[in-house]
């Protein structure tokens, strides 16, 4: 039986209802026979290893029966991807391991101010289905740059796009080999660098041989995962707590709860009167910031290249459209969640930990706290007696875990919270899973651009435009195993910044990518030396503010407003830090180290995290000026423009298959 009959062709795209349906049931049996096993006494590290092993090889199997020799089944999954899997697919690559992980822990840790990033990156979404999406699979490109490259007439905006690419990608990718690597040395006990190979491993045997087909069809069985791994366990505590499963509907009265043991820390002496209060808003960030983040979240997730290629896989102009509207309800079931989550583990924390002996702490702090990912007193919890010396060397401190006693890293929370709230074991594992499947499918679809980009833009458009087939994919899978070692090399160093580099990703996007893609569509008039200066300018101002706000705060750049910083590990003010950091500069190098998201302000007090307010405008404005100053497209181009914003019609620019 042929691949092209079984994974991509008419007959499997016709079944596709069936084939997902019975994989569905296969995994709920599966969850089954876990649970049951649980219950006859079979370890948890087994358990653990049975489920991280089981999905991996279905993943692994998809993978390897949807391997193509076709270039446009391994760029585009030959444009045959209906708009509901595609949305499934997309918010798989969308739920990356940062958002399946660490959504959760920043609303956990940030409380209101945390809605930011759950606004902007579901906004970014209806940027694309109007802007964006529908646009570029009427012309049909097989990358961004190949887009670039066509409106803007030739290869300089096409390696300004690459440019741009990978300095989002890269860093993107080396955060979900990371999670991976954490997800398995918590759960199987692997030595992180092992784990993170591991890892790597499972990524390259999804996308390796089928490119975007094997992707796309082993995004829809990782969505599938993570969605149950993430509903259900905040499903069973809305249950328990309230007795209604509908955790988005109970998530008040949560809230309500988390109130009154706030006010009751204080009152009792369990947290200072300066305590970080789960409800109130701009603690963290100011109203600016805050609606700053929004926006640069929000057109970065428009301008990031793996969102984008995955509506180049529908078969038309109006599935694109509809495919966007189903990522926004894929991605939307996650997000919607998450505030809740939070919540219901933080009720979790705050009833059954604050206020307890530290002789008395619950087994999950010791498991995490053994990784140096909870915190009692300032030190890792990685037994009673380092808890019972960290306490003990805290003047004054009563042996009771206070509010500012506790800390947990935030990309922990989702994975520890049924741990946390005596769930069974198969629920935790099943969380696990999830969260491996969510690094999984953005991996994929990260390394999947990096490669397409170096192997059919720089390789193929721009070295050796007359490359057969074989030798174009050949090229694609070695940049594709190339790229995916260095990553993973990357990540086993385990980079202090790489958080505050993911989260770079969105505004180097926006300022590099979205003007160019805005203008390309929607203005006729701008041209290829506008094009070329405006990405340039966009992106040189945005890395540049950066670079200088993260590492060189001297050059007129100062620190945010103190009072609205927390220590994130132990969760006190830092005005309470600083009078105990009495050694010159002792305070800002502590902030430099533990906050590099929300430390560092230049220009009208904006964060770090929003350089976008700056490269956004820039990128526009020279674009605009240097259009105006050069001669208008030609009218052949002009009416390329015209075609590609008409719904109807056949694609404009088709490239020979085989």
């Amino acid at each position: 039986m042929s691949t092209q009959s079984t994974t991509g062709g008419g007959d499997f795209v016709s079944n596709l209802g069936k084939v997902y349906a019975i994989y569905t049931g296969g995994f709920a049996a599966f969850v089954v026979l876990i649970a049951i096993l649980e219950q006859l006494g079979v370890p948890n590290r087994i358990l653990g290893y049975m489920f991280v092993g089981f999905t991996i090889l279905v993943y692994a199997f998809i993978g390897i029966i949807s391997r193509t020799m076709q270039v446009s089944e391994y760029y585009v999954a030959g444009r045959r991807v209906p708009a509901v899997y595609n949305g499934m697919a997309t918010g798989a690559d969308w739920m990356s391991g940062a958002s399946f992980v660490g959504m959760a822990g920043s609303l956990f840790l940030l409380g209101y101010d945390g809605l930011a990033f759950v606004l902007g990156w579901t906004g970014g979404y209806v940027l694309v289905a109007i802007l964006i999406a529908p646009f570029l699979r009427k012309f049909g490109a097989y990358t961004v740059p190949d887009f670039l490259a066509a409106r803007y007439d030739g290869n300089g905006a096409r390696m300004m796009g690459v440019i741009v690419l990978l300095a989002c990608s890269f860093t993107y990718v080396v955060a979900q080999i990371f999670a991976t690597g954490l997800i398995a040395q918590r759960f199987l006990g692997m030595d992180f660098v092992v784990a993170v190979y591991v890892g790597l491993a499972g990524i390259l045997v999804c996308s390796m041989l089928g490119g975007m087909r094997a992707v796309t069809w082993t995004q829809v069985a990782q969505y599938i995962v993570l969605i149950v791994a993430y509903l259900l366990p905040v499903v069973i505590l809305s249950a328990q707590k309230f007795g209604l499963p509908i955790p988005q509907l109970t998530y008040g009265a949560a809230l309500e709860q988390i109130s009154q043991l706030e006010q009751s820390f204080i009152q009792n002496g369990l947290a200072p009167a300066t305590m970080k209060l789960h409800t109130a808003p701009f603690t963290s960030f100011s109203p600016a910031n805050y609606f700053w983040l929004i926006f640069c979240l929000m057109v970065g997730t428009a301008s990031l290249p793996h969102v984008l290629m995955r509506y180049f896989t529908t078969p038309s102009v109006k599935e694109a459209r509809i495919s966007v509207a189903w990522s926004l309800l894929f991605i939307f079931l996650l997000y919607f969640t998450a505030p809740a989550y939070a919540a219901f583990s933080k009720l979790e924390v705050y009833s059954t930990l604050i206020g307890k002996n530290v002789t008395d702490l619950p087994m999950w702090v010791y498991n995490w706290g053994s990784l140096g990912l909870v915190n009692i007193c300032g030190k890792a919890a990685a037994s009673l007696d380092a808890v019972m010396a960290a306490c003990a060397a805290l003047p004054g401190h009563a042996g009771v875990v206070r509010w500012q006693d506790f800390g947990i890293n935030t990309d922990v929370v989702v994975l520890s919270t049924p741990e946390i709230a005596g769930l069974p074991y198969v629920i935790t594992g099943l969380v696990a899973a999830g969260g491996l499947a969510a690094a999984l499918s953005t991996a994929d679809g990260l390394l999947l651009a990096i490669a397409n980009a170096l192997s059919h833009d720089i390789y193929y458009k721009m070295i050796d435009p007359n490359a057969p087939t074989a030798r174009r994919l050949i090229v694609s899978r070695i940049f594709l195993v190339i790229v995916a070692l260095l990553a993973a090399w990357t990540a086993s160093q385990r980079p202090a910044d790489i958080l505050s580099m993911v989260a770079w990703a969105f505004s180097l996007a926006a300022a590099g990518l979205f003007p160019a893609l805005v203008l390309g569509v929607w203005w006729k008039r701008c041209t290829k030396q506008g094009a070329i200066a405006g990405m340039a300018a966009g992106f040189g101002m945005c890395l540049g503010y950066l670079l200088v706000t993260r590492y060189f705060p001297g050059f007129g750049v100062q620190y945010l407003g103190m009072s609205s910083l927390l220590n994130p590990i132990t969760n006190a003010p830092v005005v309470d830090l600083a009078k105990a950091m009495a050694a010159p500069g002792a305070l800002d190098s502590w902030v430099a180290a533990t906050h590099p998201l929300q430390s560092k302000v230049g220009w009208f007090n904006i964060n770090n995290i929003s350089a976008a307010a700056f490269g956004l405008p820039a990128g526009f404005a020279v674009m605009y000026v240097v259009s105006l100053m050069t001669p208008a497209p030609n009218q052949e181009m002009q009416d390329f423009i015209d075609a590609c914003r008409r719904p109807r019609g056949k694609t404009l620019m088709e490239e020979k298959t085989a």
